[in-house]
């Protein structure tokens, strides 16, 4: 039987696409018993923004997420983080030490697979994330990210005559299998096709995917989301050209902005006999969860309650007829590579269940849905809405001015953030590029790396006064403070490994998330310590009998005698729990209990005494 594997997103893709990456470690370990239970080859659930909103929305420890995950589900799903490459989470490459700490650390935290990607597709940029990968044993997950041509704008008649032409396609399957070819040369364990706007309509990626498996001996995972309307029939059409793995989120976080939900590709492998070697009942329940931690999320990131799919569970509800029919012409299409009509079929399927349409805006416009809501926001901050048209009519030149970088993070919102900037200049009757960010600027120098199409040395000193490309020196790399707290007794701000690198990945928000973590856990001993020193003193009778003695150090779970009992000689009286057993502690002599010096709870040394025998 033929076999596809599921890699599963809910715990972070999918919560960072449609919930802001709010999920807590409680609503997390809801899941997890179910997940240990639900045979995902994959899980990804660190990386991307999941630690930084850890610290800076929900006050806890990224670290000990990951840690938490693994602890759950141990082997039996592998866990997924994902990395920018040389700039891991920020946007300024790192030295090797800090990534091989940083994958060394995540590696022994419990990451089986790092995805790894570059927003510019550059190699260089990848290649000392792969090596740390696979030397602490971690499988290395090398990801193309997929992009499209620009819409440029039409060439009019005169200038037509005059052979002006637009710039030839640079995005072509050829690029993709090339950076493939690429990334396996340098070690890449499996390949991902990274779809993180999905824009690529079942059509192409069915090209991509065939040709990949002509190319390389390598397993192809396809990563896509559903913004534009061609995330599920593009999974499928992925499905059967011979993708390895694909990516797919639990029923209640499916499709809108995030990918395709688990259960239609589910129903849809059934009809063709392929096996996803998942526990679907097991999803059942982790559903079930989901279904209230959605409610939950919806109101305290977004106020209100948004609208939400049909419940649907493969595992107990009969496919509805109507699905059946549209499951089957969907079928019949990707077997044909009729496209249009698979692609009308699996929309009608989402629509029938109620997932969210298909945004034509991203659609048509082709960019990234973060990146307009991103343009639409810094114009209504400035009050400036109107300009909306002529910024998005900008966006093909400013991207090809600065190397034709993909739309993906961080590059799709320098582009269109400057694109914004050019409009306004026009407005003000001042030179496009008058106003442009640093992040810009550090694009075109060449600080991220190199661009797919070479930047002119012209524009280049135009906008950083350099013409040839420069790269990020990490000579002059300076590690962040970390400074002792006079507030939490003196103790430094990162006390291991694992902090220092919260500090260098997210310098402002992990130096207040672990100032703020220890000086209230000082303020706590403290606290402590004061209730014990005003705690009345317990006063004994000097010792004149037979002492029961703590064989080994633990805590006391229970006191079977009191003060004036008759005890025999091998009768329990104390039950002592250490190293997670229980131990029964007896009473050598017999005798009366003159006193019990412990109480329940209460933890004790070795050799400590626990009561007095007298004769």
């Amino acid at each position: 039987m033929k076999t596809l594997k599921i890699r599963d997103l809910t715990m972070r893709d999918g919560q960072q696409s449609s919930f802001a990456t709010r999920m807590t470690q409680a609503q997390i370990d809801r899941c997890l018993p179910f997940y240990k239970e639900a045979n995902f080859y994959a899980l990804e659930v660190w990386g991307g923004a999941v630690p930084d909103s850890t610290m800076r929305y929900l006050n806890e420890n990224p670290w000990t997420r990951l840690e938490t995950i693994y602890r759950a589900v141990g082997s039996v799903s592998k866990l997924t983080a994902l990395s920018r490459g040389r700039n891991l989470f920020g946007y300024a490459p790192y030295t090797d030490e800090i990534i091989e700490g940083f994958c060394r650390n995540a590696i022994e935290s419990g990451v089986g697979i790092m995805r790894i990607f570059d927003c510019l597709n550059d190699m260089e940029n990848v290649k000392s994330t792969i090596k740390y990968v696979k030397k602490y044993g971690g499988i290395a997950d090398c990801a193309v990210c997929y992009t499209v041509d620009p819409k440029y704008p039409e060439i009019g008649f005169w200038d037509k005559l005059r052979g002006k032409k637009n710039p030839a396609p640079v995005f072509t399957d050829s690029y993709f299998v090339e950076k493939a070819q690429q990334l396996a040369a340098l070690g890449a364990d499996m390949i991902s096709i990274k779809d993180m706007s999905g824009l690529i309509p079942p059509h192409r990626v069915s090209s991509l995917i065939r040709k990949l498996k002509q190319t390389i001996s390598l397993p192809i995972d396809f990563h896509t989301h559903c913004t534009p309307g061609y995330g599920l029939a593009s999974v499928y059409a992925a499905i059967a050209a011979g993708a390895d793995i694909v990516d797919t989120n639990c029923w209640w976080f499916g499709d809108g902005t995030g990918a395709p939900a688990l259960e239609l590709v589910y129903i849809f492998c059934r009809k063709l006999g392929i096996e996803l070697g998942v526990n679907m009942n097991a999803v059942s329940k982790i559903n079930e969860q989901l279904r209230t931690i959605r409610t939950e999320l919806n109101l305290s990131v977004f106020g209100e309650e948004k609208a939400s799919p049909k419940a649907f569970d493969p595992a107990t509800d009969k496919v509805p007829d109507e699905v059946d029919k549209l499951l089957d012409r969907a079928i019949t299409a990707v077997q044909n590579d009729d496209f249009d009509t698979l692609l009308y079929a699996a929309q009608a399927i989402e629509a029938y269940f109620g997932f969210p349409a298909p945004n034509r805006l991203v659609q048509e416009a082709e960019i990234p849905g973060g990146m307009y809501s991103n343009m639409v926001a810094q114009l209504k901050q400035l009050k400036a809405e109107e300009i909306l048209p002529r910024a998005m009519e900008l966006i093909p030149s400013v991207r090809l001015s600065a190397g034709l970088p993909p739309l993906v993070t961080p590059t799709s919102q320098i582009v269109g953030a400057q694109a914004v900037s050019c409009a306004l200049d026009e407005k003000a009757g001042r030179p496009m590029y008058t106003t442009k960010s640093s992040q810009f600027v550090s694009l075109v120098k060449g600080e991220y790396g190199h661009t797919p199409v070479e930047i002119s040395p012209d524009f280049r000193f135009k906008i950083c006064g350099v013409r040839e490309e420069t790269p990020y020196d990490t000579s002059h790399y300076q590690m962040q403070p970390n400074p002792e707290l006079e507030q939490a007794g003196g103790i430094k701000l990162a006390a291991d490994e694992k902090e220092v690198l919260l500090l260098e990945l997210f310098p402002a928000v992990a130096t207040t998330f672990l100032a703020n973590q220890k000086t209230a856990a000082y303020h706590a001993e403290k606290k402590a310590e004061a209730e014990a020193a005003a705690a009345p003193k317990k006063e004994w009778l000097p010792i004149i009998g037979t002492t029961v003695d703590a064989p080994l150090p633990g805590r006391v779970l229970e006191v079977r005698v009191k003060a004036g009992d008759k005890v025999e000689a091998r009768q329990e009286v104390i039950v002592l729990e250490a190293m997670k057993m229980e131990n029964s502690i007896s009473a050598e002599c017999s005798g009366t209990i003159r006193q019990v010096f412990v109480e329940a709870g209460e933890s004790v040394l070795a050799d400590v005494p626990l009561v007095e025998i007298v004769p």
